[in-house]
């Protein structure tokens, strides 16, 4: 993927203009991410099948990272969205414009079911005070941030097994997680 871009017109940093009138970046898709940035303006997420091994890869590379395919011939799939917490933060303090206005916001980092260290990091957009915990059940939302662009995001789970599938209604419950373990 290329740098980011942002939505609508920006001055540059340190130009008098406050932080938070800074549009949010926006993806930029390249040739190899361009499908997945498809399919997430549909709400639908997706990961790259490399035609060699079969794995999954988010997001996609020049070499598969399972087999080393330097001729991975990735095949964009839709995924159920469905995974588990791994880690997470809580970020506080802003180092990219266009963020200030969503001070504090959590970000996970989430195994998804369909492959053992398929993983992605996202917003958790239960907000930074969510329940979680190692192993916390969450599925995918989006975050729609102009016309045809929206990124993926996460929201947490009731239950493992129901944890439906791509939509963006924010629609939280509880972790249902059954790891005793606090996280970082």
């Amino acid at each position: 993927m290329t740098p980011a871009g942002t939505a609508g017109a920006t001055a540059p940093a340190g130009a008098g203009t406050p932080a938070a009138e800074f549009p949010r970046p926006v993806p930029v898709p390249d040739e190899r991410s361009a499908p997945f940035w498809a399919a997430a303006a549909s709400h639908v997420l997706t990961a790259a099948r490399c035609a060699r091994c079969r794995s999954l890869a988010i997001p996609p590379d020049q070499v598969c990272p399972h087999c080393d395919a330097t001729d991975p011939e990735f095949v964009f799939e839709p995924v159920s969205g469905r995974g588990r917490i791994r880690s997470w933060t809580v970020v506080r303090q802003s180092f990219l414009p266009g963020f200030n206005a969503e001070l504090p916001y959590l970000l996970v980092d989430v195994e998804l079911d369909e492959q053992q260290e398929l993983r992605m990091i996202g917003r958790l957009l239960d907000g930074p005070d969510s329940p979680v915990r190692l192993g916390t059940p969450v599925r995918v939302a989006f975050e729609d941030l102009a016309d045809g662009v929206s990124v993926p995001a996460f929201v947490l789970a009731s239950d493992p097994g129901s944890t439906g599938g791509s939509d963006s209604t924010g629609d939280s419950g509880s972790t249902g997680g059954s790891d005793p373990r606090e996280g970082a």
